[in-house]
Parts: structure tokens; sequence; C-alpha cells
């Protein structure tokens, strides 16, 4: 086989109800390109064989999704929680407060408390289309994440790509995006990006190296090909790099 310049970006992939064997099938052509796997908002509380399908994704990291995180927190069921987390063998968590509302300060003394025993996915953004957070807002937020004890922040898209980062008909705030990557860090940030098009996008923007989320299954390969430069959308920027007038990275 030949090959192709390696890259360094998380490819954090949405799981909306797979089954063992799905995930077998999976893992098996596209296992090296998946960084972490997010089982989708409550859908861990809901799957039969649970503990099966976890076996099958050992090798992986595997958060349950943030909007589970606000259930429990609603329901003050957080050490419930925890406990349930160590029995599942799961060593990270993801912390947002995109659906309700969590006192900023709370938060983060959330981020640092789990962080002591958890590796730390934090979100920042809301699920309502309706809501955009300035860009001070978003830096700061993401910037207090980090600094309370995160190890990666996720901005809010949805899985549809109509929230957070994009406006509500699915375009993108490319000038917000890019504020956050240069006062953040694009290595500190997963921006969720669902579609083909936001993904060519943030590699063109930011290299193959960017850290894209919300990815569905059979969209690993996809992405992988658009990273490496193996599909018409990234071609130029990233195999050609100077040539096509875009610095390879």
């Amino acid at each position: 086989m030949l090959d192709f310049d390696p890259h360094h970006g998380l490819t954090h992939v949405l799981d909306k109800g797979l089954g063992p064997r799905a995930w077998e099938d999976v893992l098996e052509v596209a296992g090296e390109h998946i960084s972490i796997v997010k089982l989708g908002w409550g859908t861990a509380a809901v799957t039969n064989n649970l503990e099966r399908k976890l076996e099958i994704l050992s090798e992986k990291p595997v958060v349950i999704g943030g909007t589970f995180f606000e259930v429990v927190y609603a329901q003050d069921r957080l050490d419930d929680y925890k406990q349930w987390l160590r029995k599942l063998g799961l060593t990270h968590v993801e912390i947002s407060d995109g659906t309700i509302e969590i006192p900023r300060e709370r938060k983060l003394e959330l981020i640092a408390e789990f962080a002591r025993d958890f590796t730390v996915l934090s979100e920042v953004g809301s699920k309502d289309s309706s809501v955009e957070y300035s860009l001070d807002e978003w830096v700061r937020w993401l910037q207090e994440e980090l600094d309370a004890g995160a190890w990666k922040v996720i901005t809010e898209a949805r899985e549809s790509g109509t929230a957070g980062i994009f406006d509500s008909s699915g375009g993108m705030r490319t000038e917000l995006i890019g504020e956050i990557a240069m006062a953040v860090g694009p290595v500190n940030v997963v921006f969720e990006a669902p579609t083909k098009a936001a993904q060519a996008w943030f590699i063109k923007q930011f290299g193959p190296s960017v850290n894209l989320g919300n990815i569905p299954p059979d969209e690993v390969i996809p992405l992988e090909t658009l990273r490496r430069g193996l599909r018409g959308d990234t071609l130029k920027e990233v195999l050609l790099g100077d040539r096509a007038g875009t610095p390879a990275s």
C-alpha cells in the first residue's frame, strides 16, 4: 500500500446506538483512524448489553455524551454517575451545559472535581440555535475550562451542524472559529464538524491535524481521506501545498 504523510488530529466519533457487531465492522476497517468514541446524549442509559458493546470498544477511549451529564446534574446524582462510570470502566467524561443552565463557577468546579478521577472533555456552546455568545465569551469560557482541568474543550455544533459555531441554517461562523483557534490554540479544541463541507473547511484552514468531532462512524474513512488529501475537496491544499497557493500542513 502507498504511504501518505501522517497527521495528529483527533477524530471524535459520535455513536447513536450501534451494536457490538456493527462496531466490530467499523473498527476492522477504520479503527486506527478513531481517537475517541462518544455515546451520544443519553443513549448509553437505554442501550441493551452495553457492557458487551464497551468490551468491543475497549481499545478506544469512550465518553458518554454531555447531555446525560446535564441530566444527572439536574437530578443531583453526580456521585451515582461517577460510580456508574467506574463500574463501566470508563476513564473519560464530558461536561457540558448546552441545554440546562449551570452557574459558571459551578461548572468550573465540576470540571476540576471530575478531572481528579477522569479525563475531562468540556463543551462550550448552546444547543439552542437562537443563542449566540460573543467572541469574548467563547474565548474566556474555553480558556477557563482548560485552566480548570479539561483535557480538551469542544465547540458545540450539534449532530446537525445548526448551533454553536454554526448558525441555524447550517452556515459556519468562520470568523468566530478563527478567533477561537488563535486565542486558545487549535490543539486544545475539538471542533464539532458533522458535515463533509465543514470538515474540508477546517482542514483547509488549520491543516490535517485539526481535531474534529461528532463524526458519524461511516464517515471516519471519508474524513481520513480529506485529512490526507485523497479527496478532491482537499487534494490541492494537503498534497500540493505551495503549488496550490496554500501551505501544506
